[in-house]
């Protein structure tokens, strides 16, 4: 009898721990970045909501500084040169790197609700003590002050890449870590992909006018940036060249944006659908291809909807 219903008892247990959480952490992010692309360095402001949907108590939040991945000494370039099969768009270019052209990110200050927080820097992972525990089903608030630099692009993020785009930034500014019913994935980034929250992102970018951005989201000052976002308008650079672009993004898992003086913008209208954006470097032997993806893209879309 105990092996007939061992079965059973066994099935039942599977199911319930392959069962997705019943619940999700909840955050918004605000960020402002001021990106300075004689030197490549950056600082910004990120206002973070976050909604504490788990049945816990949190004492700390994690973040990830990815962009330290890309120094010498790291825990990616210590992989990516001992291990037996390595990347090879890796293996020991990350120790190679010049001080000028290594990643960099840091926080300067951390506010909790208004009052400095704790933090503990661990190559690409923070540690920051809340002020006052985060009970279940209650949000609270951080505000974080940061600094990087934008590394030479090695994989994935990074500057100048091989089809000669100026920047390409995913995973840049300080980024929350998942917390689920397994606890914190503040893992050190060792390359292979992430995991994170999904939020409402609203983030200006401040940089050379002479740059055309393409971000996630929807451009909320098209009128004053033109550049194919709105029509007949140009952007209206400050006093010192500078231009901010102002995205909005909900319902995201991370912001991403690029960035290049040459950038070709065209658009695509889905029927019943949304405004499909294409941003392209001026290259005539890849020209054929970029005038057919519109087509199959609103098709893509089309039968994903």
């Amino acid at each position: 009898m105990r092996t007939i219903l061992s079965l059973p008892a066994a099935l039942v247990t599977g199911l319930a721990l392959g069962q997705c959480d019943g619940w999700q952490q909840r955050i918004t992010c605000e960020i402002d970045v001021d990106l300075d692309v004689r030197t490549h360095r950056f600082t910004g402001t990120e206002h973070l909501g976050y909604w504490n949907n788990s049945p816990d108590t949190l004492r700390e939040l994690y973040f990830h500084l990815y962009f330290n991945a890309f120094k010498p000494g790291s825990e990616m370039d210590v992989r990516s040169r001992t291990i037996e099969d390595p990347d090879p768009r890796v293996a020991d270019r990350i120790q190679q790197l010049p001080p000028d052209e290594q990643g960099d990110l840091s926080c300067t200050r951390v506010l909790h609700n208004g009052k400095p927080a704790a933090t503990q820097h661990m190559g690409t992972v923070m540690r920051v003590q809340l002020t006052r525990p985060l009970l279940p089903g209650k949000s609270t608030s951080l505000t974080l002050d940061f600094r990087g630099q934008v590394p030479a692009q090695i994989r994935r993020s990074g500057r100048n890449n091989a089809e000669g785009v100026a920047y390409s930034m995913t995973q840049w500014y300080p980024k929350v870590a998942a917390y689920d019913r397994r606890g914190w994935h503040a893992d050190p980034y060792v390359g292979r992909e992430f995991y994170g929250e999904w939020g409402d992102y609203d983030v200006r970018i401040t940089m050379d006018s002479a740059y055309t951005v393409a971000a996630t989201g929807v451009l909320a000052n098209a009128h004053e940036i033109g550049r194919g976002y709105a029509v007949r308008t140009k952007a209206r650079p400050r006093a010192d060249g500078q231009v901010t672009w102002h995205f909005k993004a909900p319902r995201v898992h991370d912001f991403a944006w690029a960035a290049d003086r040459a950038y070709l913008h065209t658009t695509a209208q889905v029927p019943n659908g949304p405004l499909l954006r294409f941003f392209r470097k001026d290259e005539p032997t890849l020209a054929e291809t970029w005038d057919q993806l519109p087509a199959y893209m609103v098709r893509a879309v089309e039968f994903m909807g």
